[in-house]
């Protein structure tokens, strides 16, 4: 395999290690991982471009991307609020001269979203309005999209008592905090038992990013200047490095599932039971009986991701037979 190609395997590994695993995969499964990342980059591009195009537009907006993503609630809206906080930290930058950190947002965003910790920048902006400055409005810009049933009326409600400021209804918000509270139940589960140094080492693995200051790099990776006809703004590569750590996130979790299925499998025809460790701890030396992630097991996962689901099959009036259908944004 060419060191040219495969250019993100740190960085997959520690996400792989935040999403749950804890061995050290090989350079396969990495491999796969990240072919399976840049395809999903490039669908989602192709899409998006497909949409604007539509609109008679040549360059994508972040509504054709979150467009992709429109029936994942919890993620709409996690990304909406960052989009709202950027603009807050961006007006801080021009009333104040750039005397606000820039830290990067998303980043804080999607580690929340793993049961990280917000930085102290973001924190500070979120949790004290007054620490933007005396002089300054604290108002956080709400991020209207096209398809809202609020964006078809001519005159929008007040919304001074609008906290969150994105716009979003009851149930997209009980859905992004219910999401949220289950990443931070599992986050707490995988680090209930570890050590000091363990967590500290778990905690730099969740800065890992496939675009933060690393934005030529995935540009070029990604090939983005031959598939849409404008470059594509800094708000585009940021959700697209969000999106990549859930791919990368989600994938994880779903060869593990598969894993511990085919390890039951084999323990069922083996005819022997399996002890495990009532502790484990991340410099303990290698299970005889635990094995990593292999590329069988990721290549099983992304065929379950990609099943048609049955709304998709109904829409085929339950045909069957090959049928060429899009590539599912995971």
């Amino acid at each position: 395999m060419s060191s040219d190609k495969y250019k993100y395997k740190p960085e997959i590994q520690q996400m792989m290690f935040v999403s749950g695993e804890t061995n050290d995969p090989p350079v396969e499964t990495t491999a796969l991982i990240e072919d399976i990342v840049r395809s999903q980059v490039v669908e989602m591009l192709v899409q998006a471009t497909a949409q604007a195009a539509r609109r008679g537009s040549r360059s994508i907006t972040v509504e054709d991307l979150i467009f992709l993503i429109r029936h994942d609630k919890a993620k709409v809206n996690r990304l909406r609020t960052y989009l709202s906080w950027k603009d807050v930290r961006k007006n801080a930058k021009d009333q104040e001269g750039g005397a606000v950190e820039g830290a990067d947002l998303l980043e804080d965003v999607a580690n929340v979203t793993s049961g990280g910790a917000v930085s102290n920048s973001s924190a500070a902006m979120s949790s004290d309005p007054s620490s933007l400055g005396p002089k300054m409005k604290y108002r956080k810009s709400k991020v209207k999209l096209p398809w809202d049933v609020a964006s078809m009326f001519p005159e929008q409600m007040p919304d001074a008592d609008d906290e969150d400021g994105n716009g979003g209804g009851d149930e997209e918000e009980m859905e992004a905090n219910l999401a949220t509270l289950q990443r931070l139940k599992n986050a707490d589960e995988r680090t209930r038992a570890m050590t000091k140094e363990e967590y500290v080492h778990w905690s730099e693995c969740r800065q890992a990013s496939f675009t933060f200051r690393k934005g030529k790099r995935f540009r070029e990776w990604a090939g983005i200047g031959s598939l849409t006809d404008s470059k594509p703004n800094d708000d585009i590569i940021d959700i697209l490095g969000f999106l990549t750590f859930e791919i990368v996130a989600v994938l994880t979790e779903e060869a593990i599932k598969v894993k511990e299925a085919e390890d039951e499998i084999e323990i069922r025809r083996s005819k022997r039971t399996k002890t495990r460790k009532t502790e484990s701890f991340l410099f303990d030396p290698p299970d005889d009986e635990q094995r990593p992630i292999l590329a069988k097991h990721v290549a099983e996962a992304f065929r379950i991701l990609q099943r048609a689901k049955p709304r998709q099959v109904a829409l085929r009036n339950f045909a069957g037979g090959q049928v060429r259908t899009r590539t599912v944004v995971i």
